[in-house]
């Protein structure tokens, strides 16, 4: 599948950063919800003055009320357009942009560079406080307060048992056509200063819900209603379990999105668009 830029085009890649408080998530929604991807784009047709709307491509598609520090995403520009625009871009965004998202940075992307598809992970925090008195007011929008005290041992032997490469099912709201494999790469909790618990979760990729499900499943063990092996017999079992709990969305927050070296971005391009399967699953790609 061919992801050349069209002749007389350039692909802008965009750094940014976003509150997602008061989005219904990253994608533009066909009833006209308030979305990052509609505000951005309506941002740019604005300040270049243009009768056309270009349409970006994101690294992870947020879910409402998720917020991202180091989302990636690109459009791709007629060169004239980027020509005309680009020394007073970022400033002319950032005066028409509301104040709850950011662009921090415009560049020409590399050769073979697509913001989803070249991307090798995908690094997130979840933030929780099992204080008792509950959250500092002025972190409530980021950190979900968990009504029983927190064994941050017992979760961090069970996330333990969840990375590698597995079959996610358990742990995914199922799309139709979309496999459910996903590469682990991290899951560990610290507890911070302050008595706030971070869970660093970093994978190739997520299927829907996966970072706030493993979330879930882990709170339980932490509070001492599951046991530790627990999470890794929901995963082992391979279809939604009832008691593994969506946690909430504002905890959340994608940090980082990896990308591997320039001369390699064209060949993960096409490496990440093929369907995936788990060794002996009788896949064939």
């Amino acid at each position: 599948m061919s992801d050349d830029v069209q002749a007389g085009f350039v692909r802008i890649r965009l750094d940014l950063s976003y509150d997602g408080k008061d989005f219904s998530g990253w994608a533009k929604q066909a009833h006209g919800q308030r979305t990052v991807q509609g505000d951005i784009e309506d941002a740019l047709r604005t300040v270049t003055r243009s009768k056309e709307t270009y349409e970006l491509t994101v690294a992870g598609r947020t879910d409402s009320g998720v917020h991202a520090r180091g989302q990636v995403a690109h459009v791709d520009l007629p060169v004239e357009l980027w020509t005309e625009h680009r020394d007073k871009l970022l400033r002319r965004l950032a005066g028409r942009l509301s104040h709850d998202v950011r662009v921090w940075r415009l560049t020409e992307a590399p050769s073979g560079f697509n913001a989803r598809f070249s991307a090798i992970w995908r690094r997130y925090t979840y933030r929780v406080t099992d204080n008792p008195g509950g959250v500092d007011p002025l972190l409530r929008g980021h950190v979900l307060w968990h009504d029983w005290a927190l064994d941050m041992d017992a979760m961090n032997a069970a996330a333990e048992r969840l990375v590698g490469e597995h079959d996610f099912a358990a742990y995914c709201k199922k799309r139709d056509g979309a496999t459910t494999i996903r590469t682990l790469q991290e899951l560990r909790w610290e507890r911070r200063p302050g008595g706030i618990l971070e869970a660093t979760v970093k994978a190739d990729a997520f299927c829907h819900n996966m970072v706030r499900s493993l979330v879930g499943a882990l709170l339980f063990v932490g509070d001492g209603h599951r046991p530790v092996d627990w999470p890794a017999k929901v995963l082992a079992a391979g279809v939604r379990d009832s008691a593994v709990h969506v946690v909430r969305p504002h905890g959340l927050t994608l940090e980082e999105v990896g990308y591997p070296a320039d001369e390699l971005l064209a060949a993960r391009n096409l490496e990440a668009r093929n369907r995936r399967s788990l060794p002996g699953s009788g896949g064939c790609c």
